[in-house]
């Protein structure tokens, strides 16, 4: 089995946290070189590419994605893409980062049941694991997860469709894929399908709202002792930030919340909830319009955000064209200064949506309340605090040449648009012609091997933590150089400044996916440590 594009295949590190911790361990993968590719989308035609990334994501700030496309890390159907190049219907842009994996906790996905005679998982996903590779999380993504350590290649939620030769160069199926999904910091029960048949019954099922699903939360507070329901309208109003409110132009929604116990000790409420629809976010979001967010929600349940009444019962939705300009960091105000990413003439490069305010709001549904725009803004300034660009000023790229890679393998210029054929195989540009072969991984071995015997498929037997560790390789990642002035670490092969680790308790958040009831039956994994009576936690 070989790896994307190409690249080497990853060892896996398991880390200590550190001493206050407690609680579980970390799960790193040393950097890498990765090209992200995509089709152009139609949001995107006739718009500058550096307005498109910077509006798109939030992984880097505004100076890194402007110096970056000055540097040739993008390409749009094979030829180096500047800032100012226009994107149009058809082309295929490649991006090529040294991909820094945030950790997840090294508690290991459990499988609860395998059954084989009707093609489906039922799996405990642990809080900190994305679903679906995205943003910065590719390896440490459960779908990854499947597919390298538990050799689980093909598994459907639709029916395979024919190859595109712009998707995966190296998968030939559909990687594993989950019908129903859970956000990352969320944990729990997630049903799986390993074929495309079931793949669309259950899609139905959900879909129709005859899945009986239950959560278990713990929220701010003294939950009321009665039944509450919950049937606010449900909106996204933030793409990039995956920001929901209740609006009256949403989806309908309806959850209902049973308290099972009030903790005197941490004023908080351990709350059985089911929701009855299935829309983004939406037992925080109700919880919070409840005036009872869950405790530990790095968003909903945030001060600095919603400010002290933290969202309860909504905020104003009535529309506003105010858009106040983001404040860049002190070192970068001035044009004059040595650090400055950008042209020193003040009126040398237009500002973008992302510098103006304009692109809040971008990618929702119905115009935005002034109080929307502060929430986005002070969840965006928030995010950009906790990723501390400044840090920028102390680790300024020493050359461009370091944003791309010396060796990888890239996709060949796609030919004129007339003569393009979609299905069959890719072709690799190899930039290594001797390029040393890597053995198999562990995983690999028992994929392949599974693959070639059926009667060696895993079984529900579970991985235990101990074995999680020991089956990963002690290769550790490049030790990260310093800067001589400051002592900010940074990377030495793309001059990334290095956060320090997560503590493990901030990984997830307290709701979890308790039991689901459908046609394939019912299902249900064990209670969280976090809702039991009396338990208390580091905030």
């Amino acid at each position: 089995m070989s790896d994307s594009l190409g690249q080497r295949q990853l060892s896996e590190v398991v880390i200590p946290p550190t001493p206050k911790g407690g609680q579980g361990l970390l799960k790193k993968v040393p950097p890498y070189w990765y090209p992200y590719t995509t089709m152009a989308k139609e949001r995107w035609l006739g718009r500058e590419i550096l307005e498109i990334v910077s509006t798109e994501f939030r992984d880097r700030s505004m100076q890194y994605y402007r110096y970056a496309l000055d540097s040739g890390v993008t390409t749009i159907n094979g030829k180096v893409a500047k800032p100012d190049t226009i994107v149009k219907n058809g082309d295929r842009i490649e991006n090529v980062v040294h991909r820094h994996e945030p950790p997840v906790t090294a508690t290991p996905v459990k499988i609860i049941l395998h059954d084989k005679e009707r093609d489906f998982l039922i799996i405990d996903k642990p809080g900190s694991i994305p679903v679906h590779a995205s943003g910065r999380y590719y390896r440490h993504s459960l779908v990854e997860m499947l597919r390298h350590e538990f050799g689980f290649e093909k598994v459907y939620s639709k029916p395979p469709s024919p190859p595109d030769r712009f998707s995966n160069p190296s998968s030939s199926t559909n990687p594993p894929q989950a019908i129903n999904r859970l956000d990352r910091l969320t944990s729990g029960l997630m049903i799986i399908p390993l074929n495309a048949d079931v793949a669309r019954s259950l899609t139905k099922e959900f879909m129709n709202g005859s899945v009986r699903k239950e959560y278990i939360a713990r929220c701010k507070g003294q939950f009321p002792a009665e039944e509450v329901v919950c049937e606010q309208p449900l909106l996204t109003v933030d793409r990039q930030m995956g920001l929901n409110i209740v609006h009256p132009e949403g989806k309908p929604a309806k959850t209902v919340f049973n308290r099972l116990h009030h903790d005197a000790n941490t004023n908080t409420s351990v709350l059985r909830c089911r929701p009855f629809t299935g829309r983004s976010h939406q037992i925080r979001v109700h919880l919070q319009y409840l005036g009872h967010p869950i405790a530990n929600d790095p968003i909903y349940s945030e001060e600095r955000i919603w400010g002290p009444n933290l969202g309860k019962s909504g905020i104003d939705v009535i529309p506003s064209s105010q858009r106040p300009a983001p404040a860049p960091p002190e070192h970068l105000k001035s044009d004059n200064s040595p650090e400055s990413l950008g042209d020193p003439k003040p009126n040398a490069k237009k500002l973008l949506p992302r510098e103006t305010g304009q692109d809040i709001g971008m990618g929702s549904p119905v115009p935005l309340s002034a109080e929307a725009v502060q929430v986005i803004t002070r969840l965006r300034n928030m995010k950009d605090e906790d990723e501390d660009w400044s840090r920028w000023r102390d680790v300024v790229f020493r050359a461009k040449g370091a944003l791309a890679p010396k060796s990888f393998r890239r996709l060949p210029p796609l030919p004129p648009q007339n003569r393009r054929k979609r299905g069959g195989k890719n072709v690799v540009v190899d930039a290594m012609e001797d390029q040393e072969q890597q053995p198999p991984s562990h995983a690999e071995s028992q994929s392949q091997n599974a693959l070639q015997d059926p009667l060696q498929c895993f079984e529900p037997a579970q991985i235990t933590l101990p074995d999680a560790i020991s089956l990963l390789p002690s290769l550790s990642a490049a030790p990260p150089s310093v800067d001589s002035a400051t002592g900010t670490l940074y990377c030495p092969e793309c001059y990334l400044p290095l956060h320090p680790d997560p503590k493990p308790e901030k990984l997830y958040i307290f709701l979890h996916a308790l039991k689901y009831e459908l046609s394939l039956g019912s299902f249900e994994t064990d209670m969280p440590e976090w809702a039991r009576e009396g338990w208390e936690w580091e905030p």
